[in-house]
């Protein structure tokens, strides 16, 4: 029992207890989230009180039912006396029996297996459920930080269009331009106005579903993400993450344990087919002395047999369906991991397709642009379309960064483990 607690409960229940002070501001990291998660999600929380009370029912399920005592009275109108008597030695005589059930030999090892593996089911769930928030948090923070670079850009994008707008207006003075260059890029300007409220807004949605998983006000403040997505230097290997999954999942582990306490309680079923037994010992007062004593043996005689067979029949279908159910989750996960590895891979290759390609070559046509507007070149429109391009490929690249994050979280979920 105190192996299973330090394996399974004692490790989630560290958790709670052990984690130190958040060396960041709050929010700052994702590291500064999960430990704040650990300390205060009421969900995680729940998960870890149900698994250490799972583990705290292994002990009693293996154990002899409580002994019983008894007293009988007997001539309780002591040689016909009018007046009955309660008081052992005043009655005919006193019979004290302590009686103790035996189960069957096997039966108590079984119900203890039973127990230690619902036990551990409790354990891997309590992960599954920690592994599931973790996701969570880190898509959270990856959509914060995502959102606080589009403000960055729109920035950028606005300090350039005012660059433009001083332009239009000198060549407009100059009568090289007309005004509709000069009103077009305060147009311009506007609307990214307009798209920094809209982000503001999307922010603070962001900011209360992480307050919400942290058990917080949805207003509380947060610190601005301090770094962007972290992602792995190589691409993982569909083969190795799928070892992976099924040596260290919580969810499968669950599953495996479900199907091993199904197990145990279909082999206890069929041990119910023998009896169990009964001692007793019972010492016998008359007066004041004890004159006699007595010895028993009981045995159940198991008669139902159509209930044991109903039992036993229950007994096999919760472990057919348990096996099954652990298949279900097996090819199930699979083609989750192997999905969230499609994208992660198709994500960093549009991220790196991006950076090294369309954003360079967008920043050349937009540099190249500027200076024929200047010489009266191109007209306006294009220049817009060339800085439309720019922003265009920055945000692909953002984008694309964030659903690659997105991915690797989902894939953690999956495996049980960062990577």
């Amino acid at each position: 029992m105190l192996s299973l607690f330090r394996r399974g409960v004692a490790p989630l229940l560290a958790c709670l207890a052990g984690t130190p002070a958040l060396a960041q501001p709050l929010g700052a990291t994702i590291e500064s989230l999960l430990a704040y998660a650990r300390q205060h999600n009421p969900e995680f929380a729940l998960m870890l009180r149900e698994a250490e009370a799972a583990g705290a029912r292994v002990a009693p399920a293996g154990s002899l039912p409580d002994p019983t005592f008894s007293i009988e009275l007997r001539d309780i109108r002591r040689d016909g006396e009018i007046s009955p008597t309660l008081s052992p030695s005043r009655v005919g005589s006193t019979k004290y029996t302590l009686r103790q059930m035996l189960p069957w030999p096997g039966k108590r090892d079984l119900a203890r297996a039973a127990a230690e593996a619902s036990a551990e089911q409790s354990n891997q769930a309590a992960r599954a459920a920690w592994n599931e928030l973790a996701m969570k948090l880190k898509v959270a923070q990856a959509r914060r930080w995502e959102l606080a670079q589009r403000r960055e850009i729109v920035g950028e994008i606005d300090a350039l269009l005012a660059q433009l707008e001083a332009i239009t207006r000198s060549r407009y003075a100059g009568g090289l331009a007309a005004q509709a260059d000069a009103v077009r890029a305060l147009s311009e300007r506007t609307m990214l106005r307009g798209e920094l409220i809209a982000l503001a807004a999307q922010s603070r949605t962001v900011d209360a579903q992480v307050n919400a998983l942290l058990a917080r006000a949805p207003d509380a403040p947060l610190a601005p993400p301090a770094s962007g997505p972290r992602l792995p230097a190589d691409e993982p290997a569909f083969a190795r993450l799928a070892e992976r999954l099924r040596d260290r999942s919580p969810e499968l582990a669950a599953e495996r344990a479900r199907l091993e306490a199904a197990e145990r309680s279909r082999d206890l079923a069929y041990r119910n087919r023998y009896p169990d037994f009964a001692v007793g010992f019972s010492p016998i007062q008359k007066g004041s002395r004890l004159v006699d004593y007595d010895l028993m043996f009981e045995v159940t005689v198991p008669l139902q047999q159509g209930a044991r067979r109903g039992q036993e029949q229950e007994a096999e279908a919760m472990v057919a369906a348990a096996a099954a159910r652990r298949e279900a989750a097996l090819q199930r996960t699979l083609g989750e991991l192997g999905t969230a590895l499609a994208q992660l891979a198709g994500a960093r290759e549009t991220a790196h397709l991006t950076e090294t390609s369309l954003l360079p070559q967008a920043r050349v046509n937009l540099q190249a642009a500027m200076a024929a507007y200047e010489t009266g070149k191109v007209d306006f429109a294009a220049l817009l379309e060339a800085e439309r391009a720019v922003r265009q490929a920055r945000l692909t690249l953002l984008a694309a960064q964030v659903e690659a994050q997105v991915r690797l979280a989902e894939i953690e979920r999956l495996i049980g483990e960062e990577l």
